[in-house]
Formats: C-alpha cells, sequence, structure tokens
C-alpha cells in the first residue's frame, strides 16, 4: 500500500534523549510531591538543559521547535514554582492579592503564547509545509 504522507522519524540518539528526559522530569515532580528537596533541585538542571537541547537540535522542523520551548517555559515555571513551595515563599504576597507562586503564570504564558502564535498565525499561513503536527 503506498505512503500518501510524509514520514517522519527522528535519529535514534534524538528519541534516547527525549525518553531520558522524561525520566529526570518524573524524579523532578516525584521529588516535588513528597518534598524530597535535594533530588527536586537537582533534577531541575538536566530536565531543563535536556529540553534546552531537544529545541535547539529540532530548530529546523518549526512544529517541533515551537512544541518543544513551550515546554522549556513549562519546565521553568514548574520549577520555579517547586522552589516556591521548599522555600515555603509561595504564598507569600508580591503586590496586590499576586502572591510569588502566581508568578511562575509569566514563564507559563510565555509558553501558550509561543503555541498561540503557532497554531493562530504560523500554522495558517504555512499550510502546504510538512510539519510534524
Amino acid at each position: 500500500m503506498p505512503q500518501t504522507e510524509p514520514n517522519y522519524s527522528i535519529p535514534l540518539s534524538y528519541r534516547r534523549m527525549e525518553n531520558l528526559h522524561i525520566v529526570f522530569w518524573l524524579l523532578k515532580d516525584i521529588s516535588w510531591c513528597l518534598v524530597w528537596k535535594p533530588l527536586g533541585f537537582a533534577m531541575i538542571f538536566p530536565t531543563l538543559i535536556i529540553a534546552i537541547v531537544i529545541s535547539i537540535r529540532t530548530r529546523h522542523m518549526v512544529s517541533e521547535l515551537y512544541h518543544n520551548l513551550a515546554i522549556v517555559f513549562w519546565i521553568s515555571a514548574n520549577s520555579y514554582w517547586m522552589i516556591a513551595e521548599f522555600f515555603h515563599f509561595d504564598e507569600k504576597i508580591v503586590f496586590a492579592n499576586i502572591d510569588f507562586k502566581e508568578l511562575s503564570i509569566v514563564p507559563f504564558g510565555i509558553g501558550i503564547l509561543i503555541l498561540a502564535y503557532y497554531y493562530i498565525i504560523w500554522k495558517p499561513r504555512n499550510k502546504g509545509a510538512v510539519e510534524t503536527m
């Protein structure tokens, strides 16, 4: 049977890095949940660094780049929130009625804006482009 749509594949080394990234991410979030501060802090760096490396490696595929950049900001927001809870400043007021935990909305929002740009502006303008999504 002939294939009618393009095939998407990535090198095995990239896939292995993505899978390892998931392990680090889960360890970070489990550490957060169980309040294992040393492991939680330690897992921020490999999780974030691998997310950045994946973004750089996939920069030639617009869909992958935008989604991976959103993940970088998601991990950043998530890590900040974890640190705020670990150091018990998450509920302290920064200004007005906004607490320190709520400042994580900034990187979360940047991730959403990146994806909104991709889906609302880039993708409709590039309908013929071969993408992964």
